[in-house]
């Protein structure tokens, strides 16, 4: 059972500050480092095509620009890959058309040249991140899929309830990686509180739209009436009469994943049984 907590804790290690719900996220640089790389990559594709037209007269110079724009879309998405197939493509019109060192064009034939050198750029970028996005929510699913598995089997092997809270907290926050709060509730009070990701408490009013969404066994949404007030969408864990749980989530409204529904749902649905499970033993 230790093994299986730390594995959980692992997942959920790479998180924000201490207290995500009253502080900012600070901004990733990964995205300042894709476009610097980029521009770094055409400069280099620049020099090796000037190098190469100084000595022979060799055609399709312009695909030399191509590969900087798949490589920044398979290593840092569609933004640096974007930016890639444009600087290419002034690139190529600036250093290898006529008039040199201009961005005016006399040939005709050379404007669609620099064009279609554009216009591979942006199909390109666009495949290329297609295929990055795929493999990126591949591996999410699969992430998703180990801890799922490796929560139910732990449910099933809990002896107490509070290890299955405890295991439920954890397992959300490994697939969220957002602050949640897993509550404990008898004749209708809370009776315990699980926290993972963030130390912050529930207020008083979360507590009370945590009691209502039990008892009327309905997913009650922060933002949305009736928990206008409430940094956490709650939902029901119900068991006997008068007993229960309810799971909470606090999400970034700026980052709210799309439907969190279905992967909740599959905790909520284990939880019950495990719960279940101990209170008929």
């Amino acid at each position: 059972m230790t093994d299986a907590k730390s594995k959980l804790r692992q997942d959920i290690a790479p998180t924000s500050p201490p207290d995500p719900l009253s502080s900012a996220a600070p901004s990733s640089p990964s995205a300042v480092v894709g476009y610097l790389v980029a521009f770094a990559m055409t400069a280099i594709a620049t020099v090796l095509a000037v190098s190469v037209d100084i000595e022979a007269n060799v055609p399709n110079l312009s695909l030399l620009f191509v590969v900087p724009v798949v490589i920044a879309g398979v290593a840092f998405g569609l933004g640096p890959s974007l930016c890639a197939a444009i600087l290419g493509a002034l690139a190529y019109n600036f250093f290898l058309t006529d008039p040199r060192y201009s961005l005016m064009v006399k040939d005709p034939a050379n404007i669609w040249a620099v064009a279609l050198l554009f216009i591979i750029g942006l199909i390109v970028s666009g495949v290329a991140y297609t295929s990055r996005r795929r493999a990126t929510d591949v591996a999410l699913l699969r992430r998703q899929g180990t801890v799922l598995q490796c929560y139910s089997r732990d449910v099933v092997a809990a002896d107490d309830t509070e290890m299955i809270v405890s295991l439920t907290s954890e397992a959300l926050a490994a697939l969220f990686q957002v602050p949640v709060v897993v509550m404990l509730v008898a004749e209708g009070k809370v009776v315990s509180v699980k926290k993972a990701v963030s130390s912050a408490e529930p207020q008083e009013a979360e507590f009370e739209m945590a009691l209502s969404s039990l008892a009327t066994e309905t997913v009650a949404r922060a933002g949305i009436y009736p928990a206008v007030t409430s940094r956490f969408d709650f939902w029901p864990v119900a068991t006997a009469v008068g007993s229960g749980a309810v799971i909470g989530l606090a999400f970034d409204p700026d980052e709210r994943p799309s439907s969190p529904d279905t992967l909740v749902e599959i905790v909520r649905n284990v939880m019950t049984l495990g719960l279940e499970r101990l209170r008929a033993a």
